[in-house]
């Protein structure tokens, strides 16, 4: 593998693509909120990007947009002397503006912002007043409401300037994190992801100079450092502003720990045609992996779908799967506590856990690997729906290979969270 061009067009993947149409609804927002609060006819003031695309750390496909609209100074006394949840009032004359211009769209209050949903992704609208030392006070409509503060200008300035000394890795880092995110299920934050790339490369400096024929190594450093952070550590200081970033819950050390193993095992076989498959075991389909060298490989199967085809993904949920292997004699286990399995077995697919609050729905992928699936036409590849028991799928043992099965849970027509479990058959 060209290791040096592989990494530049992974990186060309995962550049935000439909810049124009996130920039016009942003625009279009700004400006209906500017005429209904300032009396001015403008699509730029007052508005100010945040979040990963605000600090560039995004990638193509995010479904997760924020903006910040400055309100003016009078307003705030305006709402603080209502009576009840005057929170709650301001988000909703925010939305009954956004409302104007979006009639269709499905806009509602949400606890601290006004979402707008739409097809492929969704803006959240924080509301906010401008403090004379840089921060902004937002309304908190829950428990009764409250005034709260959020400090995220110096965030942005911080990844940029440090991004510059760091040979543009800092940012490409956190977009390759991003997108193992997505495919792999973790449940983290994109502030955590900057904040946590940000002090990987403040603790050793020599990965500043790596250009892209180091970004293998880049990575697999990461990720060592990554599942290597204290357990116990329930939060860090944001990259610039210093505020608090909670882990709620997170899988990314486990997740990071399966992540570091493919990744040595793509370096120690990098001169192999397969190694383009294990580097999208952690990346997925966004990585590179070259026509020539797809069509000729035991895997490779023209009817895979890929769930991100299907759903946008905003994985903000954990979830894992587990299966029990069963045959008449032999006592039950579980796949993961198994390193192979032998033909002639029963498979349980099931959903082990998962903090997704019902309802949603569950899909299903079974991908059949190897020389002789590829013979009996049998690699599958295809999304699944249920008919009947949504948390489970019966499966058996017929031929071995290096086969494995996806599940995905999707909520309000977002992918919120999935989980792989790797199907080792032998004979």
């Amino acid at each position: 593998m060209d290791i040096k061009q592989t990494f530049q067009d992974f990186s060309t993947n995962l550049v935000v693509n439909n810049q124009d149409n996130i920039e016009n609804r942003f625009g279009l927002i700004t400006q209906r909120l500017n005429e209904d609060f300032h009396d001015i006819k403008s699509k730029s003031e007052n508005g100010v990007y945040v979040g990963s695309y605000g600090r560039d750390t995004a990638i193509n496909g995010v479904s997760d947009l924020d903006l910040i609209f400055i309100l003016p100074d009078s307003l705030y006394s305006q709402y603080n002397n209502r009576e009840g949840n005057k929170q709650s009032q301001l988000l909703q004359d925010v939305k009954n503006s956004i409302n104007k211009t979006y009639p269709n769209s499905k806009v509602r209050g949400d606890g601290q912002v006004v979402v707008l949903k739409f097809t492929k992704d969704h803006i959240e609208v924080c509301p906010c007043f401008l403090e004379s030392d840089g921060t902004f006070t937002y309304p908190d409509s829950n428990n009764g409401g409250s005034w709260k503060k959020t400090n995220p200008t110096p965030e942005a300035k911080e990844i940029f300037s440090y991004d510059k000394r760091c040979n543009g890795n800092l940012i490409l880092l956190c977009r390759y994190v991003r997108a193992w995110k997505n495919k792999c299920g973790v449940k983290i934050g994109g502030l955590l992801i900057d904040t946590f790339v940000y002090n990987f490369f403040k603790s050793e400096s020599k990965y500043e100079k790596y250009n892209y024929e180091k970004h293998d190594l880049l990575i697999r450093d990461f990720f060592e450092y990554l599942k290597n952070i204290d357990d116990n550590r329930r939060y860090w200081y944001a990259l610039g502003s210093k505020q608090h970033v909670y882990k709620k819950n997170s899988n990314f050390k486990s997740k990071a720990r399966k992540a570091f193993k493919n990744v040595e095992e793509a370096i120690e076989k990098n001169e192999n045609d397969t190694v383009y498959e294990i580097w999208r075991k952690v990346f997925g389909k966004a990585f590179p992996y070259p026509q020539s060298i797809k069509e000729s490989s035991y895997n490779h199967s023209t009817e895979e779908e890929y769930i991100e085809d299907r759903f946008p993904l905003n994985i903000t949920k954990n979830l894992r799967i587990d299966c029990k292997v069963s045959q008449a004699g032999f006592r039950t286990e579980l796949l993961r506590e198994v390193k192979f399995l032998s033909k002639k077995k029963e498979l349980l697919f099931y959903i082990d856990k998962t903090d997704v609050i019902p309802p949603f729905e569950v899909l299903w992928k079974v991908k059949n690997e190897g020389e002789i699936a590829k013979q009996r036409n049998c690699l599958r590849g295809q999304i699944i729906t249920p008919n009947k028991d949504l948390n489970r799928r019966k499966e058996n043992s017929n031929f071995e290979g290096a086969h494995f099965v996806e599940c995905y849970i999707i909520k309000d027509e977002y992918c919120v969270a999935r989980d792989r479990i790797d199907v080792p058959i032998s004979n």
